[in-house]
């Protein structure tokens, strides 16, 4: 019987050590799987590379990694907002390595992976400082770059409903990166605000199937003060 329930965070890391990339799904706070993340930070695995659209906010969730120091290259769309002071410190004291680029063309990389597509040409960024080293090429007169696909060994999703196959279903939103996220990674975590009973979830509404899934998680609040728990053995 297929069930791909866990009740443990070590069995779903386990066998994942240090300079692991990771994947974090969402927009914001929007769709962002902040208990995995608090898993993940928890687990001890250190120069992680990171990718994810924006680099946190505050001093929890996804911010929490790069304040204890476990990131060591950040893939990303947008490093500035809270964290800015934060990103530049690391990346000027050569603490971390930042890789920029469009938001439509960091959701292509990562859908190229998950799609097994190696890599695909795209105007944007073209004639810019994002472009500086690699390829171009002209297509109908018009200058385009050639972007790599984007792999994950873990991927972390936040769903809204799953079952216990690991059907997923985000809800508005909060659906963003997720679908690609899950599908790009070697091995998907993902935590859902509710699970429900095999049939319960229409088809119509699967918006990542299980096959992506690899280990579900009921979604659980995480206490404000247990994300400054890695400072006790900094």
């Amino acid at each position: 019987m297929i069930d791909r329930r866990r009740d443990s965070f070590a069995e779903a890391f386990a066998g994942i050590g240090d300079g692991a990339r990771v994947m974090v799904a969402g927009f914001g706070e929007a769709g962002r799987p902040n208990m995995l993340i608090k898993a993940l930070l928890d687990s001890g695995i250190k120069d992680i590379d990171l990718i994810s659209n924006n680099a946190g906010d505050g001093d929890t969730g996804l911010a929490a990694l790069f304040l204890a120091g476990r990131v060591r290259k950040l893939t990303c769309s947008f490093p500035r907002g809270a964290m800015k002071d934060l990103m530049l410190e690391l990346v000027t004291a050569n603490k971390m390595e930042l890789e920029v680029m469009p938001q439509g063309t960091l959701a292509e990389r990562i859908r190229a992976g998950g799609c097994g597509i190696p890599a695909f040409y795209t105007p944007t960024s073209y004639g810019t400082l994002v472009a500086e080293g690699k390829e171009t090429r002209d297509f109908d007169g018009r200058g385009h770059v050639l972007e790599t696909a984007l792999t994950a060994d873990i991927g972390l999703v936040k769903a809204h409903r799953a079952d216990r196959f690991g059907n997923l279903t985000f809800l508005n939103l909060a659906r963003n990166f997720n679908p690609l996220v899950a599908a790009a990674a070697k091995t998907t975590i993902a935590e859902a605000e509710e699970i429900v009973e095999l049939g319960d979830i229409d088809p119509h509404d699967v918006h990542s199937p299980g096959i992506f899934t690899n280990h579900l998680f009921q979604t659980k609040e995480v206490p404000v003060d247990s994300w400054y728990d890695w400072r006790e053995t900094a």
